[in-house]
């Protein structure tokens, strides 16, 4: 067995059908192309961002951003 050593996580639960169960705030993996397509196709609370982090270094590898807010004929 091969260590996890991509981390998953948020402040916030976390919602994926690609994960065996949703609602935690992290999830271990141990490959990294694996972990980033996860977090890049799940969805926490609005505001709140998905991270990768490699465990050993500390290091975030991928970093998805809460989506922009469009703008709205009122905003023009």
């Amino acid at each position: 067995m091969t260590p996890q050593e991509f981390r998953i996580e948020s402040n916030y639960p976390i919602a994926s059908r690609l994960l065996p169960m949703s609602g935690s705030q992290h999830y271990l993996v141990s490959d990294r192309a694996l972990a980033v397509a996860v977090a890049a196709k799940s969805t926490t609370r609005a505001g709140a961002e998905i991270r990768v982090v490699h465990v050993p270094t500390g290091e975030v590898v991928f970093r998805k951003r809460p989506a922009a807010r469009p703008l709205s004929q009122d905003d023009l």
